[in-house]
C-alpha cells in the first residue's frame, strides 16, 4: 500500500476494506511476523520528538491514518482526500474477520480487571472467536527470563493477530522488539478495547465526524489527558502549519526560477 509522509512518519493510503483485508491476510500466512501502528495525532508529536520512535513507526508492516486531524492533513499537505482508519473501529471488525476466518487472536496488556470485562464481552459478541492467549504484564520492567516466557506462551498459543495494549508511544516500541520474536502480527490497538469492553464511552458520531473525539475522551479521563492533549494539539497545528508555509514558499521560488 502506498504511503505518504506526514510530519516526519510514513503513513499508508488506502480505504478501510484494504486495511482490514491486508492486516487479516497477513495473520491468515503462517510465516509472517511484523506489526502495525494506529497513527493519530500523538504518535506523530513523539516521532517528531524522537527519530528513534520515528524509525519504529517507519519499520512497522502498517501505519493507519487514525484521527480526523490526519485526514485534515493529507487534504491540506498533499491535496489527498483519505479516509479515516479510526482505531476502535478497526479492532471490533478485525475481532469480526478473526472470528469468520478462525483466526486466533491474543490480547496482551492493560489491566487484568479490564481484560476480563473485554473478555465477557467478546465471549458474547463474538462467540465463536479464538481467544488463544490473553495477559495483563505487571507495570514495571520485565526481567528477560519474564520476557522469553511471554513469547513462548504466545508462540504455543498459536495467536496470528496480537492486540497490545500499552499505549503509546510504550507498546509501539514493544512490538518493534518482538518482530520476528512473535510467530503473529501484533496491532497496537491503546484504549479502544476498554472502550469497546464498555469501560469508557465513545464519542458520540457528530463529534468523531467533526474531529472532536478527543474532547470527549479528555471528558472521561482529564487528569491523565490534558497534559498530552495541551501539548501534542497544539504542536501538531504548529507543525502543520509550518509545513504548510513552507511547501507555499517552494512552489513560489519554483514557478519563479520557470518564469
Amino acid at each position: 500500500m502506498e504511503r505518504k509522509k506526514l510530519i516526519g512518519i510514513d503513513i499508508n493510503l488506502g480505504t478501510y476494506s484494504d486495511f482490514v483485508d491486508q492486516i487479516i491476510d497477513r495473520a491468515c500466512s503462517s510465516n509472517h511476523s511484523g506489526y502495525i501502528c494506529v497513527a493519530n495525532v500523538h504518535m506523530l508529536i513523539e516521532a517528531y520528538q524522537s527519530p528513534a520512535f520515528a524509525e519504529i513507526i517507519n519499520g512497522a508492516y502498517l501505519a493507519t491514518p487514525d484521527g480526523v486531524p490526519l485526514r485534515w492533513a493529507f487534504k491540506l499537505l498533499h491535496g489527498i482526500d483519505q479516509e479515516r482508519i479510526a482505531g476502535m473501529d478497526l479492532l471490533s471488525d478485525l475481532l469480526s474477520a478473526a472470528e469468520k476466518q478462525n483466526v486466533p487472536v491474543a490480547f496482551y496488556g492493560g489491566k487484568s480487571e479490564m481484560l476480563e470485562k473485554a473478555k465477557l464481552y467478546l465471549v458474547k459478541a463474538h462467540p465463536n472467536l479464538h481467544i488463544a492467549h490473553i495477559y495483563s504484564p505487571p507495570f514495571r520492567m520485565l526481567t528477560v527470563e519474564e520476557e522469553n516466557e511471554i513469547v513462548q506462551n504466545i508462540n504455543n498459543s498459536g495467536a496470528r493477530l496480537v492486540f497490545v495494549i500499552l499505549g503509546c508511544p510504550k507498546q509501539e516500541k514493544w512490538m518493534a522488539s518482538m518482530q520476528n520474536r512473535l510467530q503473529a502480527v501484533m496491532i497496537g490497538i491503546g484504549g479502544a478495547l476498554p472502550v469497546l469492553a464498555g469501560v469508557y464511552k465513545r464519542a458520540p458520531g457528530w463529534m468523531q465526524h467533526a474531529g472532536l473525539e478527543w474532547l470527549f475522551r479528555l471528558g472521561q479521563e482529564p487528569k491523565r489527558l490534558f497534559k498530552r492533549y495541551a501539548r501534542t494539539n497544539s504542536m501538531f497545528i504548529y507543525l502543520l502549519m509550518k509545513e504548510k508555509l513552507k511547501r507555499r514558499k517552494n512552489d513560489m521560488v519554483n514557478s519563479r526560477s520557470i518564469d
